[in-house]
């Protein structure tokens, strides 16, 4: 298959590049993170944007938001002109799905494009249990299963180039709304004098469990105060992502709200 690379090795992304070399992929990664800042794991870690395109054949891109994504494809990186033998391009940032269709139009018909957006934490992606909503052709998609396969434990395929992406926005307005809800239950249980792990257990096995709550202690942004640069902030980001490819004349009442209440979200 020649080299896979990752583009973006943060929280989701390291891990990622870590399931593929345990798999035994050629794996690299690049990330706009001085390399030096990941220890020994720099080893792993493209020296530059020009290293990176060498021999790049498969591009997975887990970049924050369509503003690094654009540069990774098309102006910073340009990936999708750097790299002659790139032939094909897996968009796994959460990003609107209008953005990623329109890709279409503004990559070279040689390159495949597939959008597989995950789910789990980060700590779903250490242990190589991430859920995939996929989207593009059925010959595409099953070139690339055994690297998803490396990385994940659930795939769905919901249709064409965009289905996935659209699906995962609405996954995550519901998961950014428990995630709300969730923790202003908690805050007013201190009010109240209920004890957190109590009611997170009741929660558990109850009418209000949800994958926050029940995962409460396991997912690394579970405590976190809102900050647009942190997990947080990419929840808003997620909301308006999923506004921005709604149905045309869609209530955004809820959403509107839900980005209120996460704006304001104070450290646990």
């Amino acid at each position: 298959m020649g080299k896979i690379g990752i583009a973006g090795c943060g929280r989701m992304g390291q891990p990622m590049l870590q399931a593929l070399l345990d798999a035994g992929f050629d794996a690299q990664g690049f990330d706009v993170k001085p390399r030096d800042s990941y220890g020994p794991f720099a080893r792993y870690m493209a020296a530059s944007p020009d290293v990176f395109a060498e021999d790049l054949t498969v591009l997975i891109t887990v970049v924050r938001d369509i503003a690094q994504t654009d540069e990774v494809l098309f102006t910073g990186q340009a990936l999708v002109r750097a790299a002659p033998q790139l032939s094909r391009i897996v968009i796994s940032s959460t990003l609107s799905p209008k953005y990623v269709r329109a890709l279409r139009a503004r990559i070279p018909e040689r390159i495949a494009l597939i959008d597989a957006p995950m789910s789990g934490a980060a700590i779903a992606a250490k242990e190589k249990r991430l859920s995939f909503m996929l989207g593009g052709e059925v010959d595409d998609i099953a070139a690339i299963q055994p690297q998803l396969d490396a990385m994940g434990a659930h795939f769905h395929h919901m249709g064409g180039f965009g289905a996935g992406m659209a699906a995962k926005v609405l996954n995550n307005l519901v998961a950014a709304s428990s995630t709300a809800a969730t923790r202003l239950a908690l805050e007013w249980a201190d009010t109240l004098g209920i004890d957190e792990h109590r009611l997170l257990a009741l929660m558990h096995t109850s009418s209000g469990q949800t994958w926050f709550g029940s995962h409460f202690d396991n997912i690394e942004f579970a405590r976190d105060g809102f900050r647009p640069d942190n997990t947080i902030g990419i929840l808003k980001k997620d909301v308006e992502s999923a506004m921005d490819g709604a149905p045309e004349g869609a209530d955004m009442t809820l959403p509107e709200s839900l980005i209120r209440a996460i704006e304001r979200l104070k450290p646990r």
